[in-house]
């Protein structure tokens, strides 16, 4: 892991960061829309990001295929001159599954994920059936936690098995709600004891190809955007790629920027701002 010694922060303005950078990793949910309309500021970033030249591959812990997610993108009026691909932790995880699913996986999630199953040669089975378990997050987001899943998760546990999670997020912001995602289960579920592979941020899988995506550049020259301290900014640290931490999106506490100097005080952060913009 290569980590950087750098002051905290540079705050290095957008055009700065488009010259030195070339290749542009930026987060989706929370940066680019706040899961019910486009940040018109993000947005304008990463096209005239692109109109230099530059190149963006958006990368997202959705637990969707990337092309699911460029019609939500679609339906939502992000333009879509705004980047030039998309690589999700869905796309990761739909690997995971066909090596692990051979004898069927439990569907850990909302049947708006189902499209995660299309064109695998995986059956969806009963957990009692089940080699394995995909999570891609709640039944009912809106009026469940995760507390609600400690009995299912301790079957899980007591069967050996398996999760592949499609989402490390742990929460995510729509509009103004701070909604538990398929994260928190795994975590819960990491700390019974059971077995959990991440598809998504901060792990390597997911960053191996979108840089596969963007031509395999020297890492020097790719910037990592987010707003999720234990998603972008760690997977930042962990991939050996400098960042930009958006403070908004995900985050309410006035001391974040601090919070996260203390936790990544060696990771080259180039600039804080509560939200992405041109300057």
């Amino acid at each position: 892991m290569r980590l950087h010694n750098t002051k905290w922060p540079l705050n290095l303005q957008t055009f700065e960061l488009s010259k030195r950078f070339s290749i542009w990793l930026c987060d989706i949910w929370g940066v680019v829309h706040n899961g019910e309309k486009p940040i018109a500021s993000a947005v304008l970033a990463l096209q005239k990001h692109r109109a230099q030249g530059g190149v963006v591959v958006l990368i997202s812990n959705a637990p969707r295929p990337a092309s699911a997610v460029i019609k939500h993108l679609n339906h939502m009026g992000v333009a879509p001159d705004a980047y030039d691909q998309i690589v999700t932790s869905g796309d990761v995880t739909r690997t995971l599954m066909a090596q692990f699913g051979k004898h069927g996986l439990y569907h850990l999630g909302p049947e708006f994920d189902l499209p995660l199953f299309a064109g695998l040669d995986v059956k969806r089975v009963p957990l009692a059936e089940a080699g394995a378990v995909v999570c891609t997050g709640l039944f009912d987001e809106l009026n469940e936690t995760p507390q609600d899943y400690l009995s299912l998760l301790a079957d899980m546990k007591q069967r050996n098995l398996q999760m592949i999670c499609a989402n490390p997020d742990k929460v995510v912001r729509k509009g103004d709600l701070l909604l538990p995602c398929a994260g928190a289960l795994a975590f819960e579920y990491l700390a019974m004891g059971g077995e959990v592979l991440m598809a998504g941020k901060p792990f390597a899988p997911i960053y191996d190809v979108a840089l596969q995506l963007a031509g395999n550049p020297d890492r020097s020259q790719v910037l990592a955007i987010g707003d999720g301290p234990e998603t972008d900014i760690e997977g930042a640290a962990r991939n050996g790629l400098a960042c930009v931490f958006v403070t908004g999106g995900i985050n309410t506490s006035a001391t974040i920027g601090a919070d996260v100097k203390a936790r990544f005080p060696d990771v080259e952060i180039v600039a804080t701002m509560p939200e992405l913009y041109w300057n």
